[in-house]
Formats: structure tokens, C-alpha cells, sequence
């Protein structure tokens, strides 16, 4: 699988902003990622008081451009910006509270050559257990341009 070099290649974003460190699963219907970096005391996303759960929504948006990339097949990260949020639920207030790492899953529901709609869901550790749920729901990506697929 993907390891953190690989999908900063694959997401417009750099340095600690990229904020996954590694793709557990991915397949044509989405992505299973974990990360480490909310236990960071320099995580970009941090508050005076933490890092807040709703910044899993960032977690979630990069997983989504991950498999965006390498499912569509583009060479190159593709720009875009979330335009709707949909059905979002917190269990907690703040993700830095939580021991090892995060579990980002995000499902493909539609795509097309603008945007696509995701399910995503936060847990904490395993995937499984409902109780270890932080964080769910649905966005809109909007794709800032279509990147040419490579030279032929």
C-alpha cells in the first residue's frame, strides 16, 4: 500500500499538512488510511485547547484525494475544495485526546469529471467497533481542473 511519500505525491498539499500516514485498502468503491499526526504537537490543524474532531473532515477530504488520484489514474495531485457537508456527526471534541491512531475511511458514492461525493467516517484504532467512532458523514469535492491522464 501507499506509505506518507506516496500520498503527499498523490495531494496538493505538503510538509505536515499532509496529515495521513499511510493507505491501508483501496479499491475502486474507496479508502481505508490511518494517521498518527493529530498526536502531533505541531500539527497544523492544532488549537490553543487541541485538535479539534472536526478536523478529521481534513483527514477524511485527503483520503478522498488519494483515492481520486489513484483510482482516476492522474499523475499529478488535482486541486479542489469541499462545497457541501452533509449528515456530520462527532462523538468527541477533540482527536489529539485519542491513543495510537486514527482510522480514515472514505466511500465513493458519485463521481464525475468535477467532483464526487464521499462517506467518510474517523475511528479511533480498529474500523470495526461501532463505540470506537469519532467522527462521519458526506462531502462534496469540487475539482478545481481536470489534469491531463500522462503523455501517451
Amino acid at each position: 500500500m501507499l506509505d506518507h511519500a506516496a500520498i503527499a505525491a498523490h495531494i496538493p498539499h505538503a510538509g505536515r499538512m499532509c496529515l495521513l500516514d499511510r493507505v491501508l485498502n483501496i479499491d475502486d468503491k474507496g479508502i481505508l488510511c490511518a494517521a498518527l499526526s493529530h498526536r502531533d504537537a505541531d500539527n497544523p490543524l492544532r488549537e490553543p485547547g487541541g485538535v479539534p474532531v472536526w478536523t478529521g473532515i481534513e483527514y477524511a477530504a485527503q483520503a478522498a484525494a488519494v483515492h481520486g488520484a489513484v483510482a482516476g489514474g492522474y499523475p499529478s495531485p488535482r486541486a479542489g475544495l469541499l462545497g457541501a457537508l452533509r449528515n456530520v456527526r462527532a462523538t468527541c471534541e477533540w482527536l489529539d485526546q485519542v491513543d495510537g491512531e486514527l482510522i480514515v475511511a472514505a466511500t465513493l458514492r458519485h463521481s464525475d469529471p468535477v467532483g464526487a461525493i464521499y462517506a467518510f467516517e474517523v475511528h479511533a484504532g480498529v474500523r470495526q467497533a461501532a463505540d470506537t467512532l469519532l467522527l462521519s458523514g458526506e462531502f462534496t469535492l469540487v475539482l478545481a481542473s481536470v489534469p491531463n491522464r500522462g503523455a501517451p
